[in-house]
């Protein structure tokens, strides 16, 4: 079989749900296994976490519905609510949490009578100015759900613009307004994504929602004592499939982007743009070959991508390959560091490993 596969270790991602919630140890944490668990696999990271976890949080009703489906009886949030009305039976039956944000979405939860009242996290726009009510609106709002019959627990959330950032200070901002209008109504809050519940125990409130964090990634621009933490969950390795000698001069690859400065040893690896590895990867980007550094030579093709092994005099067919994560022989190659290689996040390269590509699980 085709040797590309990304192993994913559910003790890290156990391990990486601890270190959240040893962050905030007075609030709750719900785990966010949206966009298939970050490409990880969601039902089986959900399964992994159920133990855990007192909430598990998803985009969209069809996400939430895989993990029932699939055993999970934990309570799910669905983090952008309810694209209809229609939904809301689907939700009263599955047990949901929704989030709120818009008038009809209100009006709707106004109207509908379900068996249990429905737990709502109310989003405020705080400032990142995509989802969510403004400020001055939020009291109406919040009064009337609280007395509409078929809502039950009510909470305030909102989403923060740049918590990643260096810079606190629009930060500051979004979360003085958001814990004002807190007091306000004396309503529980839920703020914290990842880089805020590891950076910013003042926006620590009764929910937080660390997503990117438990698959071993810093969503920080800079690590930090908790960040060096976090342990990789997700592997992606293949192996050498094929080696070429290359005269100094010649080129590799489509559109021949990268030469040969010297005499060159170049291996051929399964694994490409089909694959989920980004084709934005510059000449550079690091790889491991039996555990050791070396650099991707030449644009990634849908299937295969070239490696320039000169310096490793063990490569050879069927040596392991690690795009990112840990190899076999414990050598780490941060997800983190290849993205900004790609000009990306690492969000973008994890969610973007495509079905065809295994997962094997570990630590189930």
């Amino acid at each position: 079989m085709r040797p590309l596969a990304a192993h994913i270790d559910l003790d890290a991602l156990r391990h990486n749900y601890r270190v959240a919630t040893a962050c905030a140890p007075r609030s709750q944490s719900v785990a966010v296994i949206k966009a298939n668990a970050y490409g990880h696999g969601a039902l089986a990271c959900a399964k992994a976490l159920e133990p855990l976890a007192p909430a598990l949080a998803v985009a969209c009703i069809e996400e939430a519905l895989v993990l029932r489906e699939g055993g999970i009886t934990a309570p799910i949030v669905l983090l952008e609510g309810f694209f209809d009305a229609d939904e809301l039976a689907l939700v009263d039956a599955r047990g949901f949490w929704v989030s709120v944000h818009s008038e009809w979405q209100v009006e709707a939860l106004e109207a509908f009578r379900p068996q249990t009242p429905i737990p709502v996290w109310l989003k405020v726009d705080s400032g990142m100015h995509r989802l969510g009510f403004a400020p001055e609106r939020v009291a109406a709002i919040w009064q009337r759900l609280k007395t509409a019959p078929g809502v039950g627990e009510l909470h305030l959330m909102s989403h923060f613009a740049t918590a990643d950032a260096g810079d606190s200070g629009y930060f500051e901002r979004q979360l003085a307004r958001i814990t004002a209008l807190g007091e306000t109504l004396d309503a529980p809050l839920c703020l914290a994504n990842s880089p805020a519940t590891l950076a910013y125990p003042a926006a620590h409130g009764a929910w937080n929602r660390p997503g990117v964090m438990l698959y071993g990634s810093n969503p920080l621009e800079v690590d930090n004592a908790i960040t060096r933490e976090l342990r990789p969950v997700m592997s992606l390795r293949s192996e050498i499939i094929a080696l070429r000698e290359i005269a100094a001069g010649e080129p590799v690859g489509y559109g021949g982007r990268w030469r040969a400065a010297r005499h060159s040893r170049i291996a051929v690896v399964a694994a490409g743009y089909g694959d989920g590895v980004d084709r934005h990867a510059v000449d550079g980007t690091p790889v491991l070959v039996n555990g050791q550094r070396c650099p991707l030579v030449g644009r990634v093709s849908m299937d295969m991508l070239t490696v320039d092994v000169t310096d490793v005099t063990s490569a050879a067919i069927g040596s392991e390959v690690t795009l990112w994560g840990q190899s076999e022989s414990g050598a780490h190659l941060g997800v983190d560091e290849v993205a900004r290689y790609c000009d990306a996040i690492s969000y973008t390269l994890l969610t973007g490993v495509l079905p065809r590509v295994p997962r094997l699980y570990s630590g189930a």
